[in-house]
């Protein structure tokens, strides 16, 4: 006989509720033990986080050490001093030889070029105000945006008489001219790719025009194929500013004013687009501040430029580049206030007004008969002071159109049509589709297979750099600005 103890409902119902509580106890405690297992393991096993962004490092050709390079990174903050460059790619070229020649002027009158896109109206003070066509260019002037998509580019060469030949050859000349700039940034009128290196005449001048280029693309320093090309020649632009104190040349004598004035251009367009880009690049606000100061202090008393920034006289042919430099300083922002462009612009306006013939053309200097040709770029220049609608704009249109009548293209004149393209697309209508009619395919057809365009003998074409430039300029100007007919 065994005895068993007899528990009251309350005990057991106490006891059940203690071994509940002690499992779900046990349950928490085994939970948190894990938890901080875990936690201690992954704070042994994982190696530790690091958000900052790898460095590129790289050795100058000769060193014997391996090339590191973890991924490629173009830095907003470009670290070098052009003053003093740390890179072969920013050496500063200077040349203690003298030139007396000058970009030269061609004996022979020009014709000129003309389909709807500018409808005769003038350039709007920001050059457009377009909208944000995505890819990170919101920053950049409406008037450039569209220049810088694929979709963009081909819409507006359809809509505009280009055709994809047209980008096609511009991409082939823009590898040509990367693949013959030389090694501190800077191209030749001589390319020199395995040869001895050329002299240092109008270096400053071809690479301003090959900067444009490639801005005329819309490539930057941001840009995956060509952006070290544009990054490394801002910087030997910049270089040569920052020696000069922001004189752009390394041709001595009084023809300088030439290359500094394309320089200014291409260096006032880089700024605009690196600021719109948030790409800061030490010294090129400087050097551009500077070098359009010169610009503008030198404009002579007659309202037009002339050699050395001499204060009488003028002369078409320089001040054409001058006007363009202006024109680009003031879209930079440096310059506050509107003042400043103002009184160049009126005085420039003055100074057409004395210049130009009764048939409409604008010659070298005050006689329109002496190379008439140089008509488009007066055209162009009025454009670009907000009077592209004017009367003598016009006129200019009318002499251009009438000049090519019944005449071949041809690259002997390639300085002239520079100017015409740009000035024919920008007054638009049938002027400008005859123009495109006498050039476009002649120009593609005369491309060479590398991509350049050859050395035509002419009119500032006397070498395959600007050649190639000049040429590439026609084959943008589908796209690369908006006139304000399309605002």
């Amino acid at each position: 006989m065994s005895l068993h103890a007899q528990l009251s409902p309350e005990a057991a119902a106490r006891l059940h509720a203690q071994q509940r509580n002690a499992t779900i106890t046990s349950l928490v405690i085994s939970i948190l033990v894990i938890c901080l297992i875990g936690i201690i393991l992954l704070w042994i096993l994982l190696p530790p986080i690091d958000n900052t962004t790898p460095d590129i490092v790289s050795y100058q050709a000769g060193e014997e050490e391996a090339k590191k390079e973890e991924k490629r990174v173009v830095k907003r903050v470009v670290e070098r001093k052009p003053a003093a460059p740390s890179t072969s790619m920013a050496r500063v070229i200077a040349s203690n030889t003298t030139s007396s020649m000058a970009i030269p002027v061609p004996d022979i009158d020009v014709l000129n070029p003309s389909l709807d896109f500018g409808n005769t109206e003038s350039f709007g003070d920001d050059w457009g105000s377009g909208e944000d066509f995505g890819g990170g260019f919101g920053g950049i002037p409406g008037s450039m945006r569209k220049r810088c998509t694929a979709a963009g580019r081909l819409e507006r060469l359809d809509n505009n008489g280009g055709n994809v030949k047209c980008e096609k050859a511009v991409i082939k000349a823009l590898k040509w001219l990367q693949k013959n700039q030389e090694e501190n940034g800077s191209w030749s009128h001589v390319p020199t790719k395995g040869a001895a290196r050329a002299p240092d005449e109008y270096r400053v001048a071809m690479t301003g025009f090959a900067l444009l280029a490639f801005l005329g693309h819309c490539e930057s320093p941001n840009s995956p194929e060509f952006g070290d090309t544009v990054n490394a020649a801002i910087i030997y632009l910049i270089d040569i500013g920052m020696k000069n104190d922001g004189k752009l040349t390394t041709t001595l004598g009084h023809h300088w004013v030439y290359e500094h004035g394309i320089a200014t251009y291409a260096l006032a367009e880089a700024y605009t687009f690196c600021l719109g880009l948030d790409i800061n690049i030490p010294n090129l606000d400087k050097v551009t501040k500077k070098a359009g100061d010169l610009v503008i202090n030198g404009q002579s008393s007659s309202g037009s430029w002339v050699y050395g920034y001499a204060k009488g006289g003028g002369d078409n042919s320089v001040g054409y580049w001058q006007i363009q430099a202006v024109k680009a300083s003031k879209l930079t922002g440096l310059w506050r206030g509107k003042s400043t462009f103002k009184e160049v612009f009126k005085k420039a306006e003055e100074w057409f007004s004395k210049v130009q013939g009764k048939n409409g053309a604008f010659g070298y200097r005050e006689k329109p008969t002496q190379h008439p040709g140089l008509t488009g770029g007066g055209v162009l220049c009025l454009q670009m002071m907000g009077l592209g609608d004017s009367d003598a704009a016009k006129a200019g249109i009318d002499y251009v159109t009438n000049s090519i009548k019944g005449k071949p293209f041809n690259l002997h004149h390639l300085y002239y049509h520079y100017y015409n393209a740009q000035a024919m697309i920008n007054h638009g209508g049938t002027e400008w589709k005859n123009y495109n009619k006498f050039f476009r395919d002649d120009l593609l057809d005369l491309q060479n297979k590398d991509g350049s365009w050859p050395d035509s003998g002419g009119h500032g074409a006397k070498n395959p750099v600007m050649a190639t430039c000049l040429s590439t300029f026609m084959l943008e100007v589908y796209y690369r600005f908006l006139p304000t007919s399309e605002q």
